[in-house]
């Protein structure tokens, strides 16, 4: 008799202390998604001071300087002020709550706001190739005005300010591991490269080979179509359940085999769902336990995977006897 209510008072002690852990997980969860809202909407409201102010700028400078290569940079840099606005919507949405028609959350929704800015980026890329190609097939290179000064000057202003914009998203792009604003991070970079691309061929037309400018766009082009591509493979990715890589599931797997209990991992699956995962886990235990101790030692592989693996959004448990 006393044996039994020793243990009943021992199995209660673990039901609380189980029941204590999960809470704990939850709140952390919540703490940490509305941290990462906050960060990620903080880089994007720098990002779309600093992208109107630039594109406003460089349209300028393009125009006063008649340079078409500038004007393609000015396009470009508008299109990062509207996906910097698709990116905080996405985050927005992507970190409410579950609810009942969406139990599973909602962050594929970051997954659609990054394929948006994959087709934004690629629309913009045809386009100005489309631009520069017909300046080019025309011929009349000997018409083409001689860029001025301030477009020059407007595109290294331009390569230095969206550099510096590029490693300060891509850091909270990581920190928080958002693919949006990590893709709103490449789009800094595509249209430093694109600047670069508009300088060179602003300082050859001013040399006295006008042809460059044009060129310099086809350039740019090519740089934002493939920034594009990227984003839209990655967002892909993400959407149709690819597995994670293989150092996560070597770490799910040694997470599981150092909780006592556990004789062996039968098997792991795991798919990425935007910016977490769920994992599918079975383990053999001592067939000869009872099922309220089984239960403690997957409960105990559970809070662990979820703990120490912090972008693993659920993992789920199924213990075979060994």
């Amino acid at each position: 008799m006393i044996l039994r209510r020793e243990h009943l008072k021992n199995t209660s002690k673990n039901f609380v202390e189980n029941n204590i852990n999960c809470k704990e997980l939850v709140v952390k969860n919540i703490k940490n998604n509305t941290s990462n809202e906050k960060i990620a909407i903080k880089v994007s409201f720098y990002s779309i001071l600093a992208n109107s102010f630039l594109s406003i700028f460089k349209l300028l400078a393009g125009v006063i300087g008649k340079s078409g290569a500038m004007i393609s940079d000015a396009v470009h840099s508008m299109s990062d002020v509207f996906s910097t606005i698709i990116v905080i919507i996405g985050v927005k949405l992507a970190n409410k709550k579950p609810d009942k028609d969406h139990q599973y959350g909602h962050e594929r929704l970051e997954c659609i706001a990054a394929t948006i800015l994959a087709m934004t980026l690629i629309l913009v890329g045809i386009g100005i190739g489309i631009s520069g190609a017909k300046k080019i097939i025309d011929g009349n290179y000997a018409n083409l005005a001689v860029p001025g000064i301030l477009a020059l000057i407007a595109a290294v202003i331009s390569i230095i300010t969206k550099e510096v914009m590029f490693w300060y998203t891509r850091s909270a792009a990581k920190k928080i591991d958002s693919s949006a604003l990590m893709a709103d991070a490449w789009h800094h970079r595509s249209d430093s490269l694109s600047s670069i691309g508009s300088f060179i061929g602003i300082l050859g037309a001013r040399l006295g080979f006008p042809i460059l400018d044009p060129i310099a766009s086809l350039v740019i082009c090519i740089f934002i179509l493939k920034a594009g591509y990227d984003i839209f493979i990655d967002a892909t990715k993400k959407v149709i359940d690819e597995a994670c890589d293989d150092k996560t599931v070597n770490q799910i797997q040694e997470i599981a085999l150092l909780q006592e209990g556990v004789v062996k991992v039968d098997m792991i699956k795991t798919r990425l769902f935007a910016s977490k995962a769920y994992i599918d886990l079975e383990i053999s235990v001592d067939g000869d336990k009872t099922v309220r101790e089984a239960h403690e030692i997957a409960q105990k592989v559970h809070d662990e995977i979820e703990e120490k693996i912090e972008f693993v959004k659920h993992c789920m448990v199924h213990v075979n006897p060994a």
